[in-house]
C-alpha cells in the first residue's frame, strides 16, 4: 500500500512539474482561449444599457461627405448630448492634428460648455512601420483645456486577438485611466489590465448615429444619466479588431464591452495557479481508482467540479483563472491510471485461463514455489474429446471450476493451474509415501458424477507426479501424465531422463535453414510490359520453394514463418543475389532488363541489411538504376523514420523505389509525400476490372494521372484480358504486369522472352 502511494506521488509530481513547465512558457494559452471562448457562448448575456455608442457610421459619413470631419460637428453633437442629460461623454476619436481653427474653435469652447465631463483619446503609437520607438499621441492643446483624458491604447495577444486591456497607461508623463476606467468610475494601477467580458453581447450595446444625434433626433430621456463612447463603426474608417466569440468588431465597441466589464467591478486574474493546486489533490484521488469506471467517473466529476467553481468565481466574484493547466493535469491523471490498471488488467487476463476463470501456464511459470511444496502434480481428464463433445462451451468452464472445487478439497490443492485444455497442475507439500494414496482417493472421488446442465457426467483422471526442483518440474509432471496414459496405468512419477530423447517435432523453419544452404530457394521473374514500345525490359523476382518432398512451397507457406523467426534478411539478401547475377547474364547476352526485389517493412528499419544490400549491389557488375526495391504500400513500419532514411540510402545509392500494391493500405497519399519514390504499382484489385468497371477505371486513370505529374512511373498488374491491357495503353499507364502478360519464368525462358519481344516490338515498329 505505502509503495502504491509512493508510485502515486512520484506520477503525480512528474506530471505537475509537466504542467507547470507549460503553463510557464504559455503552452496552454490557445486553448484557454478557446474554454473562455465557449464559456462566453454558453453564458452570452445582455448589455446593461447604461452605456451607449455614438456610432460615426456610413450614414454620417455620407451626411458630412468629407474625413477628417470638421470639428464643429463634434461641437454640435456633444451639445446635443448635454441637452439629453448625459452622465459622461468619452471619444474613442484621434484628436491629436489640427483641423480648421474655428471647428477646433467651436469644439474646444462646446467642451467648455458641458455639464458632462468629457473625456478625449490618448495612446501609444509606433514611430513608424520600422522603428520601434513609441510616441504619444494626446489631443491638440484647445481641447484638452476642459476634458479628462483617457487612454484608448490596446495590445493585442500574440495570436491577434483582443482579450484583455489597460486599467491605465502613461502617456506624456502622467497617468491616464483607460476609456472604460473612466467611464465606470473604476481604478487601477498604470499597467494592470483586466479581462474583457465577451460574455456581453456586442449587439445588445444601444447605438446611436452620430449624424442624428449632431441633428437632435434622440428619443426622449433615452440617453439621461447614461454613459456615451464615440467612435467609429463604419468599415472604411478601420479600427477593428478580432475578439472571442464575435469575429472583429469596431474599437469602439471593444470599449464600450469593457466599460460594462468594469461597471460591476475591476475583474481579479487568478492566474493557474489555484486551480492548478486544487486539480493535484483531485488528481491523487484520480490516481488511487482501483477500476478504470472509478478512474472515468472521478474524472468527470473532477473536471466538472474545476469548471463549476471557476466559473461560480467567474460570474459571482468577478475572478477570472486559467484552468485549462488544471483540466491537463487531471485528464493527463486519469489516462496514466488508465492505463496503468488496463495494463493490469491485460495482463491478468493474459495469465488466466478464459473459458474456466481458472490460472493458466503462463501464470505457473511465473509463480516461484516455496522449498515446502516438494512436487508438482499434473492431472490430465480421460477422453477428453469425447467430454467436449457431451459438455457444450457454456458449461465446460463450470465443469472445470467444480472439477478443481474437489481437488481442492480431497488433493491437498491449494492453487490449480489449467496449462492446456485437458490438463490441470498444483503443487503439494507431501511426500510420495503420501501422495500414492491421495491420487488413489481422488480417482475414487471422481467416480461420483458432475451435474451439468441437467446431465450426470463422470470424469476419471490419470496423474503425473515430478519433483519440485528444477525450471522443467511442472513440465516434467505433465509428460509424466502423458506417459502415464499411453501406458493404461493411473499414475506415474517421472524420472530423471525422460523426454530428453523425444524426437523433435517435424519444423518447417528447420527445413528452411537447410533450403537456404542447399539452395532449395529459388527466383522466377514475371515480365512487365513497357506499353511504350511493347517490349519486356523490366521483371518483379519472386521467390520459389522447391521442397525435395513436398515439391513446390506456396511462398505465404513459408515467407511469414522467416520473417517471425528473423531470418527475411537472409531470404531477401538470397534473391537479390540471385537476381543480380541474372541481370548481368542477360546484360551480357544484349538484354538490358530492370529487376524489381520486394524488401520486408520490417528491413527497412534495420541499418545492418540496408549496409549489406548496399554493399551487394556495389559488388554487382550491373547499374544500380536498373535495380528496384518494391515496399508494399499497406506496410506497418516499425520505425518510419528509420524506413524513410533507409529507402533515402537505396534511392542515393541509384535503386529506384516503387510502392506496391498502391491503393490497399490507409496511408497512400502520406506515402507518396515522405518516401522517395521513383514508381507506383497499382495493385490487381483496382486494376483487373478497370476496362469493364467504371469505378475502377476511374481510380486507376486518376492514379495515372496523378503519378506522372509527380514524376513516377506506373506498373498496372493483375491484367488477365486483352482488353484491360488495351486499357491501360488509353491511359497512358507505363508498364503492365499479370498472367495474360506472362507467368512467372525461370531466368532462361524470360531472357528468351525479352528478346522475342523485342524483334517483334522492331517488327511492328516496320510494318
Amino acid at each position: 500500500m505505502a509503495d502504491g502511494l509512493r508510485v502515486r506521488l512520484i506520477m503525480l509530481g512528474a506530471l505537475v512539474l509537466l504542467v507547470v513547465i507549460a503553463a510557464s512558457t504559455g503552452g496552454f494559452r490557445a486553448a484557454d482561449s478557446r474554454f473562455e471562448e465557449l464559456s462566453f457562448s454558453l453564458f452570452s448575456r445582455p448589455a446593461s444599457g447604461q452605456v451607449h455608442i455614438v456610432e460615426m457610421d456610413a450614414a454620417s459619413m455620407a451626411a458630412i461627405q468629407r474625413w477628417p470631419w470638421p470639428r464643429d460637428h463634434y461641437a454640435r453633437m456633444i451639445a446635443q448630448l448635454d441637452m439629453a442629460g448625459v452622465r459622461s461623454v468619452s471619444f474613442d476619436v484621434d484628436f491629436s492634428s489640427r483641423a480648421d481653427s474655428a471647428g477646433d474653435a467651436a469644439f474646444a469652447k462646446a467642451i467648455g460648455a458641458m455639464r458632462a465631463p468629457v473625456a478625449l483619446a490618448t495612446f501609444h503609437q509606433n514611430a513608424g512601420s520600422r522603428d520601434v520607438r513609441q510616441l504619444d499621441s494626446l489631443p491638440i492643446a484647445p481641447l484638452r483645456e476642459h476634458a479628462h483624458l483617457a487612454s484608448v491604447s490596446v495590445i493585442p495577444d500574440p495570436d491577434g486577438f483582443l482579450r484583455q486591456l489597460p486599467l491605465g497607461t502613461r502617456t506624456d508623463g502622467t497617468p491616464r485611466p483607460s476609456l472604460a476606467a473612466f467611464v465606470s468610475g473604476q481604478s487601477g494601477a498604470v499597467g494592470d489590465s483586466f479581462q474583457v467580458d465577451y460574455a456581453i453581447d456586442p449587439a445588445s450595446i444601444p447605438r446611436h448615429s452620430f449624424i442624428a444625434i449632431e441633428n437632435g433626433v434622440i428619443p426622449p430621456g433615452s440617453l439621461k444619466g447614461k454613459d456615451v463612447i464615440v467612435g467609429a463603426t463604419a468599415v472604411e474608417l478601420g479600427d477593428r479588431y478580432p475578439v472571442p466569440g464575435h469575429g472583429v468588431i469596431p474599437g469602439v465597441v471593444v470599449q464600450a464591452l469593457a466599460a460594462e466589464t468594469l461597471m460591476d467591478g475591476v475583474p481579479i486574474h487568478g492566474g493557474w495557479q489555484v486551480p492548478l493546486i486544487i486539480a493535484t489533490l483531485l488528481a491523487l484521488v484520480i490516481g488511487a481508482a482501483g477500476q478504470r469506471g472509478q478512474v472515468v467517473l472521478r474524472f468527470g466529476l473532477a473536471a466538472g467540479g474545476v469548471m463549476i467553481v471557476m466559473m461560480i468565481a467567474r460570474f459571482y466574484a468577478d475572478m477570472w483563472f486559467q484552468i485549462m493547466p488544471a483540466l491537463a493535469l487531471l485528464a493527463m491523471m486519469a489516462m496514466l491510471r488508465l492505463v496503468v490498471l488496463t495494463y493490469r488488467a491485460a495482463e491478468h487476463r493474459r495469465r488466466i485461463d478464459e473459458e474456466s476463470g481458472l490460472p493458466n501456464k503462463l501464470a505457473l511459470e511465473e509463480w516461484d514455489p516455496t522449498p515446502e511444496h516438494r512436487h508438482f502434480v499434473a492431472a490430465q481428464i480421460d477422453d477428453f474429446d469425447a467430454l467436449n463433445l457431451a459438455v457444450d462451451q457454456a458449461h465446460r468452464g463450470d465443469l472445470m471450476r467444480r472439477l478443481v472445487d474437489r481437488l481442492q478439497v480431497t488433493g491437498n490443492a491449494m492453487t490449480v493451474y489449467r496449462v492446456d485444455p485437458r490438463t490441470l497442475v498444483w503443487s503439494t507439500a507431501l511426500g510420495l509415501d503420501e501422495l500414492e494414496p491421495l491420487l488413489a482417493g481422488l480417482r475414487a472421488v471422481m467416480r461420483s458424477p458432475f451435474e451439468i446442465a441437467g446431465r450426470r457426467l463422470g470424469i476419471s483422471l490419470t496423474f503425473g507426479v515430478a519433483s519440485a526442483g528444477g525450471v522443467d518440474a511442472a513440465a516434467n509432471a505433465v509428460h509424466a501424465a502423458s506417459l502415464a496414459k499411453r501406458s493404461g496405468k493411473p499414475w506415474r512419477l517421472h524420472e530423471a531422463g525422460e523426454g530428453e530423447l523425444a524426437s523433435a517435432q517435424f519444423s518447417l523453419l528447420g527445413e528452411l535453414d537447410d533450403a537456404l544452404r542447399e539452395g532449395h530457394i529459388g527466383v522466377v521473374y514475371q515480365p512487365k510490359l513497357n506499353l511504350a514500345n511493347d517490349r519486356i525490359d523490366a521483371v518483379e523476382a519472386l521467390v520459389r520453394w522447391h521442397h525435395p518432398v513436398r515439391g513446390p512451397l506456396p511462398p505465404d507457406s513459408f515467407i511469414p514463418l522467416i520473417e517471425e523467426a528473423g531470418r527475411i534478411d537472409d531470404l531477401t539478401i538470397g534473391v537479390l543475389a540471385r537476381a543480380l547475377e541474372d541481370m548481368r547474364l542477360w546484360s551480357d547476352n544484349g538484354l538490358v532488363i530492370s529487376a524489381a526485389v520486394n524488401i520486408s517493412a520490417t528491413l527497412l528499419s534495420s541499418d545492418r541489411f540496408a549496409s549489406r544490400a548496399l554493399a551487394l549491389v556495389a559488388r554487382a557488375d550491373v547499374p544500380a538504376h536498373l535495380l528496384t526495391f518494391e515496399v508494399t504500400e499497406s506496410a506497418n513500419f516499425e520505425d518510419v523514420n528509420q524506413a524513410i532514411a533507409s529507402l533515402e540510402r537505396f534511392r542515393a545509392a541509384g535503386i529506384r523505389i516503387s510502392m506496391d500494391d498502391y491503393g490497399t493500405g490507409q496511408s497512400a497519399m502520406n506515402y507518396l509525400k515522405l518516401l522517395p519514390l521513383s514508381e507506383l504499382k497499382i495493385d490487381r484489385m483496382f486494376v483487373s476490372n478497370a476496362h469493364v468497371d467504371k469505378g475502377d477505371a476511374m481510380l486507376v486513370r486518376s492514379t495515372v494521372q496523378l503519378a506522372h505529374e509527380l514524376g513516377l512511373k506506373v506498373v498496372a498488374e493483375g491484367i488477365e484480358e486483352a482488353e484491360c491491357l488495351a486499357f491501360l495503353r488509353r491511359i497512358g499507364c507505363d508498364y503492365a504486369q499479370g498472367y495474360f502478360v506472362s507467368r512467372p519464368l525461370p531466368a532462361d525462358e524470360l531472357a528468351q522472352r525479352a528478346a522475342a519481344s523485342g524483334l517483334s516490338a522492331k517488327a511492328a515498329r516496320a510494318a
